[in-house]
């Protein structure tokens, strides 16, 4: 997504106003004579990258790829986190891992306007970027979906949320992700840049990308999960105050439901912060990708451009971070794996000094 923002400044700025030049965007191009009346970078420019940016792209990378397969591995190695609200955040980690590997990466290199020449080599990298930062939303869509059912439809939850219909809802997902994000490449893109630099602006319609991409797989999805948080929330506050209400001294089934509520109050917590941290990297973006088409003429700092470009890409490095802050299965787990120890099964296993202690107590106690 760098080059929607940095190659868009620079086209609009060329395009509408007859009084800069490509020296507006320094940083950018390596050209101070360009003429402003032309609508795609000169066919002689040459475009140098941004050191500090490729920097902050290239940690994000490393970040969001370790990070990652920690949460994979964790899944795998824990049975306690096989559970279908985990196989969705499994999706969404591969998903931030394949930002990580291959998206960062692609974007890196069309900073620069590479692959040059290569008209559709060139779209189908820039329709890479957008799979992959796209499938980031199903995903929470379905994480959210699957609490809502949990809380509204607890009797049938079993029945419904089964793994098998997990995988189904990801395959789905994904599927769907692929084709949005491949439909430039069936045709609706622009036709190739005479410079035959790989910029974002000069190859993918910008309709496409804010009037589908944001209006209605970004915006629409964001709405209908806030609003299941909203009713989850309201709905367990109210049965939090119910068996408050009457809970006797005895305790029993009150305080076995108390605590259940409990549990789905904080993963609950834990995964609206998922969504929370999604919209704060993401909107900036977005919203001034918005301002642009709706606003050609109006100006952007060209800061502020990379400054929301690095924090929709940190989005993809955060979740393991905040899995392991709110979460104590994940927590724990990721302990383990570093300490290199086999799966554990509580808390108690997770903190021991090294897996020799572990199995040197396993021995003692057989």
């Amino acid at each position: 997504m760098e080059n929607t923002l940095l190659s868009l400044h620079t086209f609009q700025q060329t395009r509408n106003s007859s009084n800069l030049s490509f020296t507006i965007v320094q940083p950018y191009y390596n050209s101070s004579s360009a003429s402003p009346s032309s609508s795609s970078p000169p066919a002689d420019l040459v475009i140098s990258p941004n050191v500090a940016y490729m920097a902050a792209e290239l940690v994000i990378a490393f970040l969001s790829t370790v990070g990652n397969l920690l949460v994979c591995i964790a899944v795998c190695i824990n049975r306690n986190l096989r559970t279908v609200t985990n196989y969705f955040l499994v999706s969404l980690a591969v998903a931030d891992i394949c930002v990580g590997t291959i998206a960062i990466p692609c974007a890196i290199l069309t900073d620069v306007g590479l692959p040059r020449h290569s008209f559709y080599l060139c779209l189908l990298m820039l329709s890479v970027l957008i799979i992959f930062t796209q499938s980031s939303i199903f995903s929470l869509l379905a994480v959210a979906v699957d609490r809502y059912v949990a809380i509204f439809m607890p009797f049938r939850y079993q029945a419904l949320m089964t793994s098998r219909n997990a995988m189904l809802v990801i395959l789905t997902t994904w599927l769907l992700t692929f084709f949005i994000g491949l439909v430039p490449l069936m045709g609706w893109h622009k036709t190739p840049p005479d410079s035959g630099y790989c910029l974002f602006v000069l190859v993918v319609d910008m309709t496409y990308f804010v009037y589908l991409m944001f209006f209605v797989c970004v915006l629409i999805p964001l709405l209908i999960m806030y609003l299941i948080y909203a009713r989850i929330f309201v709905m367990v506050k109210r049965q939090m105050r119910r068996i408050a209400s009457e809970q006797s001294g005895r305790g029993g089934k009150q305080m076995r439901d108390a605590a259940s509520i409990r549990r789905e109050m904080k993963t609950a917590t834990s995964l609206f912060l998922v969504l929370f941290l999604f919209t704060i990297c993401w909107i900036p973006l977005h919203v001034i990708n918005c301002f642009l088409v709706l606003c050609p003429v109006c100006p952007v700092p060209f800061e502020l451009l990379l400054t929301t470009i690095i924090l929709s890409h940190a989005n993809s490095a955060v979740n393991p971070f905040l899995y392991a802050y709110t979460m104590t299965s994940f927590r724990d787990t990721f302990k383990a794996i570093f300490l290199c120890c086999r799966p554990v099964r509580n808390r108690e296993a997770a903190n021991m000094d090294s897996c020799e202690g572990r199995e040197g107590e396993a021995e003692h106690q057989s």
